[in-house]
């Protein structure tokens, strides 16, 4: 037991350094715009910024700042699958549009329980149209105009929620 008990403080300080060394901030990577080398963008100094200013980091403002672009980006990418799949279906692609559809789950599982808190009715609707368009699509002959109207009714309920 006597021996135990130093391997145990150690262990402990160690996992202690780990984690105090996870929390640091991850330094951002800086990328030039599309369509300019680096050359362009290295070439004029930047005179708009002072040494103050760059000490203080925007982006950790208050923990709640941080979470609303997370949500925003995932309604986005709720609102680019249903724009996706609905342009599939008028072109009349349905494995094209099965395919855009798949990734539906994937951002409305990140925000769900939130749609959920706010408007179990709209929730619900998102829900059921969703299990709809599915359905609708892994049929033989899916039905265009059902397909249409099903998306229509849940790209209003995503816009409808999204917003703060």
């Amino acid at each position: 037991m006597n021996r135990f008990n130093p391997v145990l403080i150690v262990a402990a300080i160690s996992m202690m350094t780990l984690v105090g060394c996870n929390k640091g901030d991850e330094p951002t990577a800086q990328t030039p715009p599309a369509g300019s080398s680096i050359s362009d963008t290295t070439a004029t100094p930047s005179a708009t910024t002072t040494p103050d200013a760059a000490a203080i980091p925007s982006a950790t403002t208050s923990p709640s700042a941080a979470a609303i672009p997370a949500k925003t980006t995932e309604f986005q990418g709720l609102q680019g699958v249903v724009t996706n799949t609905k342009t599939a279906v008028e072109a009349g692609n349905f494995t094209k549009a099965k395919g855009e559809f798949d990734k539906f789950e994937d951002f409305w599982s990140k925000v769900e329980d939130g749609v959920k808190a706010k408007s179990p009715t709209t929730y619900k609707e998102i829900e059921d149209k969703s299990d709809e368009v599915k359905a609708g699509l892994k049929t033989s002959a899916p039905n265009k105009s059902k397909l249409l109207t099903a998306l229509g009714v849940l790209n209003k309920d995503v816009t409808s929620v999204a917003k703060p």
